[in-house]
């Protein structure tokens, strides 16, 4: 039987430093965010889009909300919004890291704190975010974004697969006593 993992929620979790180190991956992320938004950047100007593929293109753009340009307009507050709910977010999210949990837990947190902690990079030097990913087909295009944005949507789906896992795992363990008891 596998090793019961105890919810980084329980009373019964504990803080295990060890977790600590899945927070690389948070850095590389932050680092491969930065190196393509500053490339794009630098090599591009605002507007531009370069065709790499009939359906996939380079684009700088610049987001000053959050997704799908949540809030953009909101003349300027949502910056020091953002930058708080970045920061309280990642702490949560350490928080639940260092508590414990499986590989896909750990990686889908870490990918999200990396994510939120390079577009929160954008927002503190620049008051907006740099978007340059573009996928299009005809007339139809879905909203530009960037490496920080992916990492945080594979994250989500690391821990809404994992939960479901767990749910599954958790009716199985129910079923295993509820029939041992009989």
């Amino acid at each position: 039987m596998p090793e019961r993992i105890v919810a980084p929620w329980s009373k019964d979790a504990h803080y295990d430093w060890r977790k600590g180190g899945w927070l690389l991956v948070s850095a590389l992320v932050i680092v491969l965010d930065r190196l393509t938004k500053l490339w794009v950047f630098e090599n591009f100007y605002s507007g531009e889009i370069r065709p790499i593929t009939s359906f996939f293109s380079l684009i700088l753009t610049f987001n000053s909300g959050a997704a799908f340009s949540f809030l953009a307009g909101a003349g300027g507050w949502q910056r020091t919004f953002f930058v708080i709910i970045t920061v309280v977010v990642c702490l949560g999210l350490l928080w639940l890291l260092l508590r414990g949990g499986g590989r896909q837990f750990s990686l889908a947190l870490v990918l999200i704190i990396g994510g939120a902690l390079g577009n929160m990079w954008d927002r503190i030097e620049m008051g907006r975010v740099i978007d340059f990913l573009l996928f299009h087909y005809q007339q139809w295009s879905y909203p530009a974004f960037n490496i920080a944005d992916s990492a945080i949507t594979v994250g989500a789906v690391l821990l809404i697969l994992d939960g479901l896992r767990q749910r599954r795992r958790a009716v199985y363990e129910d079923d295993e006593r509820h029939h041992s008891v009989r």
